[in-house]
């Protein structure tokens, strides 16, 4: 069952809504009569893996090549 309550109701009862998004209801908060937001619990990060993108990134033989004086300029702000 989904938890309505107005914006002022919400301010006095933040932490009871933050612990029923967690255990997984539906929490939603209204501005007035009409709903505005739906709290909800933030998914945990996943852990980073050395060498995730293996084979989905690539570089060419150019890519530690310096780069042509046109780009250089325009990098450092001085083109168009």
């Amino acid at each position: 069952m989904a938890t309505v309550m107005t914006v002022a109701e919400a301010k006095t009862h933040l932490s009871r809504l933050i612990a029923a998004a967690e255990a997984g209801e539906e929490v939603v908060i209204a501005r007035g009569a009409k709903p505005a937001v739906r709290l909800v619990p933030v998914a945990p990060m996943a852990k980073p893996q050395f060498g995730a993108l293996k084979g989905v990134v690539a570089f060419n033989e150019t890519f530690w090549d310096p780069l042509p004086e046109e780009e250089l300029r325009l990098w450092n702000g001085e083109g168009d």
